[in-house]
């Protein structure tokens, strides 16, 4: 007999990295990324696939789907597979967006609930666990779960803030990857006293303000063009950022920024896409597939 279940979660942007000071804020975009869980009864392993990439990394949904029966206290084996609008490898928060799916498609198998926040943290475990990110990106995965706006402290897995914003947003990511876990973290603590500011501009709702200030740091500190960010200045944008450890910038935009934006990035010669999407302000979700989850 097998259990199956399917859920998706959301791609998110950066407005404060917490990689200097452990302390972050992001936002949900309208990028979803779904995932297929089949379990059977028994031990063994879990076997991940990632649709389109053949031969990529899947400790991070593997290692979920075990958290997540772990906490169940169950044994079983079987398969988690998923596919995403969001491109990986580019500070969207394409691993967030993973694990999340991943922990409501296996609860969705096992016709079983969690505590909304337990299963933001057993992604984020997960995320430890095989080293795909630097302090678990509670930040991210509450943004990605949750929908809207989050201001978070990851050290200690609180949400400090959190709320809803219709804002249209624009996103350019170029085709070079970079993975979180290169990231030269001794250059990021050197600018922790000035990510401080932002996190605390975020605290206050200054949302455009915080992240912008974030993308002049961690660009300088990571080593990225902030000629991006210099062109959406220019546009009108108020809000522009490095999201995440790059390679991608993220702009809120209106009608009138967002249409100068992007006629200014299609013309930097950078190879990559150019994203037109919102802050996305509803839930992840399990995806409901007939009425019953045992098939034979």
């Amino acid at each position: 007999m097998t259990y199956t279940g399917h859920a998706y979660a959301l791609g998110a942007a950066t407005i404060v990295n917490a990689v200097a000071t452990w302390k972050g804020a992001a936002f949900a975009v309208d990028l979803k990324t779904f995932a297929d869980v089949e379990l059977n009864k028994g031990k063994g392993e879990i076997s991940g696939t990632i649709e389109g990439h053949p031969g990529a990394d899947t400790r991070l949904i593997e290692r979920t789907v075990e958290l997540v029966l772990q906490y169940l206290d169950v044994q079983m084996k079987g398969s988690v597979k998923t596919r995403s609008e969001i491109p990986l490898a580019s500070g969207l928060k394409s691993s967030s967006a993973a694990a999340n799916a991943t922990v409501l498609a296996t609860l969705d198998a096992l016709s079983e609930e969690m505590e909304p926040i337990d299963a933001v943290k057993l992604g984020v475990q997960a995320a430890l666990d095989v080293g795909v990110s630097i302090t678990g990106a509670f930040d991210d995965a509450c943004a990605s779960f949750f929908g809207g706006v989050v201001v978070t402290d990851n050290k200690l897995k609180e949400l400090e803030r959190m709320e809803k914003k219709e804002k249209d947003v624009i996103i350019f990511a170029p085709d070079r990857k970079t993975f979180s876990s290169a990231t030269n973290i001794a250059r990021s603590r050197l600018i922790a006293p000035w990510v401080d500011m932002a996190y605390m501009l975020a605290l206050e709702g200054d949302y455009e303000k915080a992240m912008t200030l974030n993308g002049f740091l961690y660009c300088n500190a990571l080593g990225f063009d902030t000629e991006p960010m210099i062109l959406a200045l220019e546009a009108g944008v108020k809000g522009v950022t490095l999201s995440g450890t790059g390679p991608a910038y993220v702009a809120i935009v209106d009608d009138v920024s967002g249409s100068k934006l992007k006629e200014s990035w299609s013309q930097l010669g950078i190879s990559g896409s150019l994203i037109s999407t919102k802050i996305y302000n509803e839930e992840a979700k399990k995806i409901p597939i007939g009425s019953n989850n045992e098939s034979t």
